[in-house]
């Protein structure tokens, strides 16, 4: 058995010569394969007929069970042995550090090796239409918008997109058609490749909704965001298109760099593709649709928020030029069903609704709280954010995080429980936040736990509120724990 401590002690020399994909493979093994892309990538891999074997520290349902039912063997702990046997490729996650014993061992052996995003853009997006959504906000629910009105205009495109689609119940699929949608991450790619993951694609169509500062744990500030961005949009195809979100100044001052054709999409009088009259008719919304000036279509849905209707044109515009007509893609628009955590509905419970959503930016955060209120107008919003990301348990958006959340009509914070991984002089004070909340007229609470947070909750709310739960991660399973408590009559 080798020796792990030693493994452990040391780094990995990733070899640049073996950072390719041969052209002959039967067996791929993933290092940290639980997460939902490489879960995603295993699968997506045993579909197309490969040996698939993987490992992780953290193998447990419902990911462990994901790929057991899909014949894919997940080892507990990273261990040299899991590469002993010499698989045709191993494809390193963004999670793993260069002291992992079985990257140390990878390289050590002179085993071919690339990351996730090379994976997909070979076994995936190889001799396909790439359409590639990019941004900091709305580019999982603008990548699975495109992905539906594709696939219900017959045009069989496959995906891989950071959130489970309500419309197919999974995060990938191997179509038939000529299109791929993927989601473009801004986050870095692998140890040994720290440029962000969108760049490993050259997208026919590119949908682009805006750039704001995020990811503080390797950006420095906006300016090196915009640099990241800055990069992607030179290096487009000049027979590329790219869609831009006019509404975001940033946007519009980047896309000028792309050598691709370059289409505005918004509200501006200017804008090519502009999002027209709207009507809120709860559970619904109807909006107009406008091209070049002329009226292009009417469509109704039931995803809240203005900020969606803007996903909505953009995924609109790349579908016309795919050749999808206005009547196709209102069908489509009418079924499409939410990404799953992103407004999604958990549960109703004596009149009491429970929401999931993803927003942990001051943006989105902003924009989520104001695309449901209309939709709730018999009760309150009641706001329930959990800081968890390395940029929002810092105190970046203390100033900001007020005013985004005072727009409810009661707000708790959850105590962030990874402070001690932030620099003490860098951490988010929840009771600041309260503090300032409070001063700006909406009543705030604060938890030093989720427990606290469930027991206020289960006192607090009454028939026709909705709690509307924000955070990037799973938050101690509150939504479910919530609806429980709240059907045993405990209220």
């Amino acid at each position: 058995m080798p020796n792990l401590a030693a493994h452990r002690e040391t780094k990995a020399s990733m070899d640049p010569e073996l950072n390719r994909i041969p052209e002959n493979i039967e067996h791929i093994h993933l290092i940290a394969a639980c997460g939902s892309g490489m879960a995603a990538l295993a699968s997506l891999l045993k579909d197309r007929g490969y040996r698939v074997s993987g490992s992780d520290q953290q193998v447990y349902p419902p990911m462990s069970t994901f790929l057991a039912e899909r014949g894919i063997p997940i080892a507990e702990g990273f261990d040299p042995h899991n590469v002993e046997d010499r698989p045709d490729l191993v494809v390193v996650g963004n999670a793993v550090v260069p002291s992992n014993p079985e990257a140390v061992h990878t390289a050590k052996l002179g085993l071919p090796y690339c990351s996730m995003p090379q994976a997909v853009n070979r076994f995936l997006a190889r001799d396909k239409q790439v359409c590639l959504s990019v941004g900091t906000h709305g580019k999982t629910t603008t990548a699975s918008l495109l992905a539906w009105i594709l696939s219900a205009a017959g045009q069989d495109p496959s995906f891989f997109i950071g959130g489970i689609l309500g419309n197919f119940n999974c995060n990938y699929r191997l179509g038939g058609g000529p299109a791929v949608v993927i989601e473009g991450d801004e986050y870095d790619t692998a140890f040994f490749d720290k440029e962000p993951k969108f760049l490993h694609y050259a997208p026919r169509y590119t949908m682009f909704t805006g750039v704001e500062f995020d990811h503080a744990d390797i950006y420095r500030d906006l300016a090196h965001v915009k640099s990241a961005f800055a990069k992607f949009l030179q290096g487009m195809p000049a027979a590329g298109t790219l869609l831009v979100y006019d509404g975001c100044p940033v946007a519009r001052e980047l896309s000028r760099l792309s050598p691709a054709r370059v289409w505005a999409y918004g509200d501006r009088p200017d804008s090519h593709w502009r999002l027209g009259s709207t009507a809120i008719e709860p559970p619904r919304t109807r909006f107009e649709v406008y091209r070049s000036g002329k009226l292009w279509g009417e469509f109704t849905t039931d995803i809240p928020g203005r900020h969606n209707l803007f996903n909505m044109v953009a995924a609109l515009a790349v579908a016309h030029d795919m050749g999808v007509s206005p009547e196709t893609a209102a069908r489509a628009l009418a079924a499409f069903r939410t990404t799953r955590r992103r407004q999604e509905v958990r549960g109703q419970v004596r009149g009491i609704t429970v929401m999931d959503d993803f927003a942990h930016h001051p943006t989105a955060v902003r924009e989520t709280i104001r695309g449901v209120a209309p939709f709730y107008p018999g009760g309150r919003v009641i706001a329930v954010f959990e800081p968890r990301t390395n940029t929002s348990m810092r105190t970046i958006f203390q100033p900001v995080y007020p005013q985004t959340l005072a727009q409810a009509d009661l707000v708790v914070i959850r105590e962030p429980s990874r402070l001690d991984k932030i620099p003490a002089d860098q951490r988010l004070s929840a009771a600041g936040l309260v503090d300032d909340i409070g001063k700006l007229g909406t009543p705030a609470r604060y938890f030093a736990d989720t427990d606290g947070i469930i027991d206020f909750l289960v006192g607090e709310a009454r028939s026709g509120d909705l709690i509307l739960v924000m955070s990037n991660g799973g938050f101690d399973n509150i939504h479910q724990r919530l609806l429980e408590r709240l059907g045993n009559g405990d209220l």
